[in-house]
């Protein structure tokens, strides 16, 4: 099947989206489909780019025949550069000029593909763009949640036209469905949940590698990943770490991820002891599969704006207990008690008292793993590609009949 899955948001950009579409991109190609990734991006159309993306899809190119399949990685087109945008907490690097629609509508059309995916299908202009000028069945994918629906409910009317371009549409969490649902005012029944995914053998390894070097002796260690920003609630871990640190003064705490509370963040911690707290940076891959892996807890304390969470996945996945706030895009990942522990968003006392007792506890940490463990199986990236795979199927075959 030639599949291209679109982002709205910057592909030079790390972002949840766009990783989403690149980890589904390569279980795709995995299972055999040819698959190309279009988004904006400083790079802009590229003829060559456009070239090797026809090729990968299987088409014919002025260069000759379409490229063999199993290409190493999934080709990406961009459609042109971008800009911040404030929403829901964050920025968004989106592109908004009408060149970028035209070009998404010319790259499709050159592409011919069988399925156009599009993640975040009402984020301009992109995913609207390729929405209407597919020239192929639709499936879409809803990934945001809000506190707040304003931005939605002004242009509800045209976001209901626009999903019912779509021969399927889809929320990657009970929360995201039931925010466009109630925004858009749409049935919630008629958008059908699919996960995100996570790449647990990358974790799962990195936990092996952790478990081999692991000293007994080492004290006990808390992680937290994501930007350095309000909605992620790194303030509120900053001050739950310093009253933990009253009943463990050992405790180590790493900081991974980057963003503008870095400086508020070094100032609240000013003064732990030489050592306890490691402010990492932003890390991918295996460092960031092995510094999850090396963690006894790992702390997700998001205020908000979270439509799921796929930090908490990989922890799981690397086998290190979680704590998280009781925001409803993480209650539809985990269960409290049974595979993580949930407690009330920007509370740094109750945050603190979970830490605390959890680091005390190995026993239920170990019975947090063993379910977390198999939370992470049900979203591996091939699970959730099968169940996407599966959802194309049937929208090419009733296109077809």
């Amino acid at each position: 099947m030639r599949i291209v899955l679109v982002s709205p948001y910057d592909l030079g950009v790390p972002g949840g989206v766009q990783s989403h579409v690149r980890h589904l991109g390569a279980a795709l190609r995995a299972a055999g489909d040819q698959v190309v990734v279009l988004g904006p991006g400083d790079r802009g159309v590229r003829r060559q780019a456009v070239r090797t993306a026809t090729a990968a899809v299987g088409g014919a190119t002025p260069d000759g025949p379409a490229a063999p399949r199993g290409l190493s990685t999934t080709p990406e087109v961009c459609v042109g550069a971008t800009r911040g945008v404030p929403f829901n907490g964050a920025v968004a690097p989106i592109a908004l000029g009408a060149g970028a629609a035209r070009d998404v509508a010319g790259v499709l059309r050159r592409l011919q593909p069988d399925i156009v995916h599009v993640h975040e299908p009402l984020v301009p202009v992109v995913g609207p763009a390729a929405v209407l000028g597919a020239g192929a069945p639709v499936v879409v994918t809803l990934h945001a949640w809000s506190d707040s629906d304003r931005a939605y409910r002004c242009a509800r009317a045209a976001g209901r036209r626009l999903l019912a371009r779509a021969s399927a549409v889809l929320a990657v969490s009970p929360a995201a469905a039931r925010y466009h649902a109630e925004a858009l005012g749409i049935a919630e029944a008629g958008l059908d949940v699919v996960p995100n995914g996570v790449d647990v053998a990358r974790f799962a390894d990195a936990r092996r590698r952790v478990a081999d070097a692991r000293d007994a002796q080492q004290p006990p260690s808390v992680v937290f990943v994501g930007r350095l920003e309000p909605r992620k609630g790194v303030l509120v871990l900053a001050r739950a770490y310093r009253r933990m640190l009253r009943t463990h003064p050992d405790a180590r705490l790493t900081v991974i991820g980057d963003g503008p509370q870095r400086g508020a963040l070094a100032t609240l911690l000013d003064g732990v002891g030489p050592g306890q707290v490691e402010l990492a940076g932003r890390l991918e891959g295996d460092r960031l599969a092995t510094a999850l892996a090396g963690a006894d807890v790992a702390v997700a304390p998001a205020l908000g704006g979270e439509s799921f969470g796929i930090v908490l996945l990989e922890a799981m996945a690397a086998g290190t207990a979680v704590v998280a706030s009781d925001i409803p895009g993480y209650r539809g990942v985990v269960t409290e008690g049974s595979d993580a522990v949930l407690v009330p968003p920007g509370d740094d006392a109750a945050l603190a008292t979970a830490l605390a007792d959890l680091l005390a506890d190995p026993p239920r940490r170990a019975r947090l793993v063993a379910a977390g463990t198999a939370t992470a199986a049900r979203h591996d990236w091939p699970v959730v590609a099968r169940a996407l795979r599966e959802r194309y199927a049937a929208v090419g075959d009733a296109t077809r009949a």
